[in-house]
């Protein structure tokens, strides 16, 4: 955004002006604006309303998952001291217990609470994207292009663009919508302290407390200060620049960052000990994925195209392969572009340090999972370059351009419609990954769950084989492959893969289950007590283990061992009937039954 000290836009706000005004008018303009791209992201969004769980966290985390079923106390105590799959959400974790008082396990209403959270993020980067306009004298807005065109088209930039899909249309990452929502009302609230006409302490703390909230929401919100203080450099001109970097404003404007980095900084430490990140990349690795990622998330911004949801990443890393030797040049062209546009363009630099500094956590710094790059990764740090975009379409007015950012948003509606569609099922989004990635050892074994699921043995014993030829040490896939094995009768073969599984990780309780599982059918009771005691000490809470636990204990004679068990499996999850009825057969069996000790 190009401005220029001194001039007056035709709201009569100068650039120079620390604490300028967005233009004042009616408001109902302004909301009927905001409704329509409201409406328009939904719209976009509206084939994930027919979608359900899919084999992609969801089942760990709902399926499988009794504990955030409901805002009780024990429900609520759970979500506030887990830190479920390597994440502290507790907020997030909140609303979906919400969801399931109102839905139970119907996916569809899940789906539709993150399209209204989605709705809801677009339309406060349209106000967000208004009031920065307003606080700069962008040289278009002299003409006859109200400051909510841009505005508009910044939030449609953001809010129906093909990399928000996989947000957006999975039900795990509800903690994006939530982080977010609070991360711009934190944003809004912020700028509105700084006001000349609502300056107030309220604003100020309110925005400290949503922050807080985007935490406890999604901790990649930890890079919030750096985009407030970005935008104290640039709209809010009140550090650098003519303010100079130790002025009383700028000595003001860091001030007020201390809240904002303590809780940033606490948030860090506490997701760094919350997360089980796998085998990390050596620092030269590191730097090259890094930069790849970087790379690929501003090509993809720019050509969305051959989306998939997962880009698997493959050992070793080819570092100085064609496609990392251009990202590296990508990379210090944007550096270059940011450092020579800082004042005679400085909106462009605001926007690229905003960009840069949201997403820079997620670039492979730690590595966790096996991806290089995830579309997701993109939610928190995409405003920036959208509010870039509406800058852009202010200053270049003509009608070819309007007439060409109008294609652009409806050629993205349509291709984010589409993408949404990739995550209707669990087997349309496998095949999606397998398409540009034939060999995904993931996509492969994730598949196969899928296709065994719907009773189509073979090919999902082929799936986890082609899956263990791509990386054999995948724990999941032999475990799996052992299950399937199991199912058919191979009780021996299953056996060798639970144990290839548990030499890869010892701490692999469905492993240690699953090989329990298989003894018992070979009616070696004993062996298997010792897999399921080991499955317990692994994962105490999961009430199954309890259950096939008492299961081998009743078969070997040992009556009141099962009982044990099964009362042990009705205390973690109260709802399971199988343990019920095998609990009052035991009781009934005992010469001296007594009364069962589970919860009514």
């Amino acid at each position: 955004m190009r401005s220029k000290a001194g001039r007056r836009s035709r709201a009569g706000t100068t650039a120079r002006q620390t604490e300028s005004q967005p233009e004042r008018g009616p408001r109902g303009p302004l909301w009927i604006a905001a409704g329509c791209i409201a409406l328009v992201t939904f719209a976009a969004f509206l084939p994930a309303l027919g979608a359900g769980f899919v084999a992609y966290d969801d089942p760990e985390n709902f399926l499988q998952n009794p504990h955030y079923r409901g805002l009780g106390v024990a429900e609520l105590r759970w979500m506030w001291t887990t830190t479920h799959l390597g994440h502290y959400v507790p907020l997030s974790w909140m609303t979906l217990g919400l969801d399931y008082l109102l839905w139970g396990m119907n996916p569809a209403g899940y789906h539709a609470v993150n399209m209204v959270l989605h709705a809801a993020n677009a339309v406060m980067v349209f106000f967000i994207a208004r009031r920065v306009y307003g606080l700069v004298v962008i040289e278009a807005l002299g003409s006859r292009l109200s400051p909510v065109v841009p505005a508009a088209f910044a939030a449609m930039a953001f809010a129906i663009h093909p990399l928000r899909v996989e947000s957006v249309a999975w039900i795990t990452e509800r903690r994006d919508m939530v982080s977010l929502a609070f991360s711009l009302g934190a944003v809004l609230w912020y700028l509105r302290s700084t006001d000349a006409e609502s300056r107030s302490r309220r604003w100020y703390w309110l925005a400290v407390g949503a922050f807080v909230g985007a935490l406890l929401s999604k901790a990649t919100a930890v890079t919030l200060p750096a985009t407030l203080l970005v935008l104290n450099v640039y709209p809010l001109r009140r550090v650098g620049g003519p303010a100079g970097w130790w002025s009383a404003s700028s000595r003001a404007a860091y001030r007020e960052l201390i809240p904002f980095g303590v809780a940033s900084f606490a948030a860090g430490v506490g997701s760094l000990i919350a997360l089980t990140p796998g085998a990390q990349l050596g620092v030269v690795d590191k730097l090259a994925v890094s930069a790849y990622s970087f790379a690929f998330y501003l090509w993809k911004t720019i050509a969305p195209m051959n989306l998939a949801p997962l880009y698997e990443r493959r050992l070793p890393i080819p570092a100085f392969s064609p496609a990392f030797i251009a990202s590296y040049v990508a990379a210090v062209l944007v550096v270059a572009i940011a450092w020579f546009a800082r004042r005679r363009f400085p909106g462009v630099t605001a926007a690229l340090v905003a960009f840069t500094a949201a997403i820079f956590p997620l670039l492979g710094i730690v590595q966790n999972g096996p991806q290089i790059a995830a579309d997701r990764y993109t939610y928190h740090a995409a405003p920036a370059l959208a509010l870039l975009a509406g800058g852009a379409l202010a200053m270049y007015n003509r009608r070819a351009v309007l007439i060409g950012a109008a294609a652009v948003v409806a050629s993205w509606g349509i291709l984010t419609n589409r993408q949404t569609r990739v995550w209707t099922n669990s087997e349309s989004l496998w095949m999606r990954v397998l398409r540009f990635d034939s060999v995904s050892y993931v996509a492969n074994n994730n598949l196969g769950v899928v296709l065994a699921e719907h009773g189509r043995s073979a090919e999902a014993i082929e799936r986890y084989r082609r899956s263990i030829r791509t990386r054999p040490a995948f724990k999941y896939s032999h475990n799996n492959l052992g299950y399937e094995l199991a199912q058919r009768g191979e009780l021996a073969a299953a056996i060798d893969e639970y144990r290839d599984a548990l030499a890869i990780d010892s701490t692999y309780a469905d492993a240690e289950v699953n090989w329990g599982n298989a003894l018992v059918q070979l009616r070696r009771f004993d062996e298997a007590v010792v897999h399921y005691a080991a499955a317990a000490r692994l994962d105490p809470e999961r009430a199954a283990i309890h259950f096939n636990w008492g299961v081998a204990l009743r078969e070997k004679g040992d009556v009141a061992g099962a009982i044990d068990q099964y009362e042990r499996a009705l205390i973690l999850d109260p709802n399971m009937i199988d343990a019920r009825r095998e609990l009052a057969d035991a009781v009934a069996a005992l010469r001296e039954p007594r009364e069962p000790s589970i919860p009514r």
